[in-house]
């Protein structure tokens, strides 16, 4: 009998430790971007919105990230700043290439998402889904928000408005 509970017991350590190490080694790597953008310098320092940069989320389903050319608006020709950071944007609007800015917020293929559903039907705030964006000085590493189903239908819920499946999933 004490041999069958130490089976047990070592049986039950190896799937807690499997568990545990499956669980460690599948959080997501932290997302690098090409240039270290802060938000806050923009839209405190310089009064920008959100949309200045993210026209779209008022017209199309995706917010899109934004060209080169909306930075090339402000910063063109001459540095106006000693940031490094607006050096390396340089180099990319001078050669005309668009920056690799890597996606950091996403659903599902199989879940409809609109952003003008959201920010202009729904009156929305970015920042509801987003979070504290404004105040960043970096590129946050992640998403800041859980972009899960259970907080869509929470905020779905305190909303008042639909948590029908065939509202978000086709």
């Amino acid at each position: 009998m004490k041999t069958l509970r130490r089976l047990v017991v070592i049986g039950l350590f190896v799937v807690a430790a499997t568990f545990l190490i499956q669980a460690i080694g599948s959080s997501p790597a932290p997302i690098v971007q090409p240039i270290a953008f802060n938000h806050q310098i923009h839209i405190e320092g310089e009064g920008l919105e959100c949309t200045d940069c993210h026209p779209h989320v008022e017209e199309l389903p995706s917010a899109s990230i934004p060209p080169v050319s909306v930075c090339e608006d402000c910063h063109s020709d001459e540095p106006l700043t000693e940031s490094e950071e607006e050096l390396r944007l340089l180099r990319f609007v001078d050669e005309g290439l668009e920056i690799p800015w890597v996606r950091i917020y996403s659903v599902p293929s199989h879940v409809y998402f609109s952003h003008r559903r959201h920010v202009v039907l729904g009156e929305i705030e970015c920042m509801t889904c987003h979070g504290d964006v404004p105040l960043l000085t970096a590129p946050p590493p992640g998403p800041l928000t859980p972009l899960t189903m259970d907080w869509c239908m929470g905020c779905h819920y305190e909303q008042k408005v639909t948590n029908d499946c065939l509202a978000c999933h086709r």
